[in-house]
């Protein structure tokens, strides 16, 4: 796994600011630093202009693939211990602990972000706000869980972090939120959409299993407001193709 990617996953103000640093690398998700010149801005970027499996992508469920999927399990003991404006994304960071077994494999919860509209679409639906738990295996082997959210009433989990996130980019609070919390994000029915992707912001790393929840929970407007008030723009990467690849549901 490069080194780029270790940073990444570590999600830690002083990796971000490390990558920052030694790269000098601005990209975005507009104008000449945006999603169509990911892959032009660096050698470490090319993955964005020539992968093959790319996230996120438009779900066709009429054409996925339909088995009996093994339900992801969930072990989520840990509490949350900062959330952090990377100048991307919000991000809270969790305690090393928790985990999801999947494929036989235990992936360890890493840390949680969000992005406005969502990345990914189903049936071509785009959603106000999308949540990605990111896990890495032993190997760092990555795997993504995706909730997508939806217009209805207030989110009190979300609430939580909202009323502590910070508004200055390359910023972190120290935050708590239990496991429980982290727990209740999460819709109570857990079936899922299934496929191979990569990292939705460069170096859009290929081989993430990616793991879409069917079932979006609430999320108010004026919370897909806030959090789009300190990003300042959309971030979202457009959806990319599908091409061999199989969907599963």
């Amino acid at each position: 796994m490069n080194r780029m990617l270790k940073l990444m996953m570590a999600g830690s103000l002083a990796a971000i600011c490390a990558l920052a640093g030694e790269h000098h690398i601005h990209w975005g998700y507009s104008g000449h630093g945006g999603p169509e010149e990911w892959g032009k801005l660096s050698e470490d970027y090319r993955m964005c202009m020539i992968g093959k499996n790319q996230s996120p992508i438009n779900i066709e469920v009429a054409s996925a693939f339909e088995t009996d999927l093994p339900s992801i399990a969930f072990n989520y003991h840990t509490p949350a211990v900062d959330v952090v404006d990377n100048g991307h994304t919000e991000q809270v960071d969790v305690k090393p602990g928790s985990h999801i077994v999947i494929d036989g494999i235990k992936f360890e919860l890493k840390q949680f972000h969000f992005h406005t509209p969502s990345e990914n679409r189903i049936d071509g639906k785009s959603f106000p706000l999308e949540a990605h738990f990111v896990h890495a295996d032993e190997h760092g082997n990555l795997a993504v869980i995706a909730l997508m959210f939806e217009y209805g009433k207030e989110n009190k989990v979300l609430k939580k972090i909202w009323d502590r996130m910070p508004d200055k980019a390359v910023t972190k609070v120290k935050f708590t939120m239990t496991a429980d919390d982290i727990m209740n994000l999460l819709p109570k029915d857990r079936d899922y959409y299934r496929f191979n992707g990569s990292l939705t912001t460069p170096p859009c790393s290929e081989g993430v299993r990616w793991f879409v929840m069917k079932k979006p929970v609430a999320v108010s407007k004026e919370q897909v407001q806030k959090f789009a008030h300190i990003m300042h723009h959309a971030n979202n990467r457009p959806v990319q193709p599908i091409n061999a690849r199989i969907i599963v549901k």
